[in-house]
């Protein structure tokens, strides 16, 4: 029975120390202070002093239990008092036991009392009970922590209570009073059929709550068959989690499967909600897609994921971060070390996160789209797809030219695609020798042809006799031209021109050819000749 009360106790031990493991703070360089040995029974730290007494107290060895307890009592009373306290611990005490400091100084939450620590409190007929240890000195061993003799004080009290209430208890008696491998009936009962028996009645309420919903969702307008689960796995979960509590204040178990179910039940509660926490962020993700972005930017969608992968990773370290307060361990390092981490991945994947950010610039602020054609410096072409890291655009040599998004947003793009109106601005080059007549004919009948075209601006139409050029009489053409692309105004100029070509000719004139005029002298004689220079038409 003795060996059988040692293991439940280092069971209990291990419970309490899951998940422990912190990094420690390196002290600065200072004088080493002499060595003191540690108490062999544990009583250094509130936590160990509280899991010795238990030990002990487990074991049946109420003599060393006695050792925990300040107070003058000896011999056989002490020991009675110790079998009383563990009585009243093991039945009252609050699973918390991973919430009582581990530091040699204690957690120091009373800066006037610095060597008194709260390990719980105990509700009783009388009101509520404060229990605590205390840390004093004792002989060379150094300070060390006991039950204080102010709690030791109430504990006959409550003592007197429990037994008075064992008649009223909402279970049999042969339950609670029988134990196998250190645990009572009742634990066991609860740890092999209880719970596992709530989590199947839960999944049979999923299956009742299916029908009751779907007329619902059909009444809403969506497909009752997609209605195929009312109670996800983490919901279940999480109703276990709820139900373990529950137990906890309902059932008189013992104070190491109260530690057990009050562990197993806080981790389970944290993993569901962050599990729940997560399938929610899948759906807003569907939803935003769905709504706002569809399938038009892939961009778009590819910031999305990372978004909801970026939440997803905030949900999880939170719920991490959360279980490490609860064993006991200072989540203080973690957040430092991912402080650290996160400053060396920026720095690592600088160029790569800069991109990241501009595709993100693109897709909000929408400078450019799938299907526009630009000119980005001496590149022309269409864009044919947005990315994350970079765009992809087809050149006019039909080749496709990857640029990334961090030049893209540096750059100065021009959008020839987003024109509203096309620009329609000829130069007619008219030889010398047309005479005012029919410069003022080519005019008119420029704008004249202009003013009839039914997909050009009239407000913008202009003809002007602009300058006496070197070669030429030069007229400017200004006018805009409604176009559906590039392709339709190329077609619609081609006409216009050919009309300008027609006006001209039909005025008598003609375009000017480039010419210069050479002198060449021969003896008394001098000779100007203008031989024509065929380089092309103006």
């Amino acid at each position: 029975m003795r060996k059988r009360g040692r293991q439940a106790a280092i069971a209990l031990a291990l419970i309490v120390a899951a998940g422990e493991l912190a990094a420690q703070p390196v002290p600065a360089p200072q004088e080493a202070p002499p060595a003191v040995a540690s108490d062999p029974s544990g009583r250094d730290t509130p936590r160990g002093a509280v899991l010795g007494f238990l030990e002990a107290a487990r074991d049946g060895d109420y003599a060393l239990a006695s050792r925990f307890l300040d107070t003058r009592l000896r011999g056989t009373a002490a020991e009675d008092l110790a079998r009383q306290l563990f009585v009243v611990l093991d039945a009252r005490l609050p699973p918390r036991l991973t919430q009582i400091s581990d530091q040699p100084e204690g957690s120091r939450e009373d800066p006037l009392e610095p060597d008194r620590e709260r390990i719980g409190t105990v509700a009783s007929a009388s009101g509520d009970a404060h229990l605590y240890v205390e840390r004093r000195t004792v002989g060379n061993a150094g300070p060390l922590w006991f039950f204080s003799s102010s709690t030791l004080q109430a504990i006959p009290a409550l003592h007197a209570e429990i037994i008075a209430n064992e008649d009223r208890q909402r279970v049999p008696r042969f339950l609670t009073s029988t134990s196998l491998v250190g645990l009572r009936l009742l634990d066991w009962l609860v740890l092999l059929v209880g719970l596992p028996l709530f989590f199947v009645a839960t999944a049979t309420l999923n299956r009742l709550l299916v029908p009751v919903i779907r007329p619902i969702w059909r009444w809403r307008g969506h497909d009752p068959g997609a209605v195929q689960t009312v109670l996800p796995v983490p919901a279940r979960l999480l109703l276990l989690a709820v139900a373990g509590r529950w137990l906890l204040s309902w059932l008189p178990l013992s104070l190491l499967a109260r530690q057990f179910w009050s562990n197993a039940a806080y981790l389970i509660a944290t993993v569901s909600i962050v599990w729940l926490l997560i399938l929610a962020n899948g759906k807003a993700e569907a939803l935003l897609h769905r709504r706002w972005i569809g399938t038009r930017v892939s961009a778009a969608s590819a910031l999305l994921r990372v978004l909801r992968r970026f939440v997803d990773g905030l949900i999880v370290f939170g719920g991490f971060v959360v279980l490490l307060w609860w064993f006991g361990i200072n989540p203080t390092p973690a957040l430092a070390g991912l402080g650290v981490g996160g400053i060396a991945v920026a720095l690592a994947a600088q160029k790569t996160l800069e991109n990241m950010i501009a595709g993100a610039s693109l897709v909000f602020d929408q400078a450019i789209r799938v299907g526009d054609f630009l000119r980005m410096g001496a590149v022309e072409g269409t864009v044919e797809h947005i990315g994350l890291r970079s765009t992809r655009i087809r050149t006019l040599d039909r080749t496709i030219l990857s640029v990334p998004n961090g030049q893209i947003a540096n750059a100065s793009i021009e959008t020839l695609s987003a024109r509203d109106k096309y620009w329609f601005h000829p130069e007619i080059r008219l030889r010398y020798e047309t005479t005012a007549a029919q410069l003022a004919a080519v005019l008119g009948g420029i704008r004249q042809l202009l003013e009839e075209h039914p997909l050009i601006d009239r407000a913008s139409i202009r003809a002007r006799f602009v300058r006496i050029g070197t070669f030429s009489l030069d007229v400017e053409v200004f006018a805009y031209v409604f176009a559906r692309d590039w392709s339709h105004f190329l077609e619609l100029q081609e006409a216009l021109l050919f009309g300008v070509a027609d006006v001209v000719e039909r005025a008598g004139t003609g375009l000017a050819l480039p010419s210069q005029t050479m002198y060449v002298t021969g003896g008394e004689r001098a000779e100007a000749v203008r031989p024509s220079v065929t380089a092309g038409a103006g």
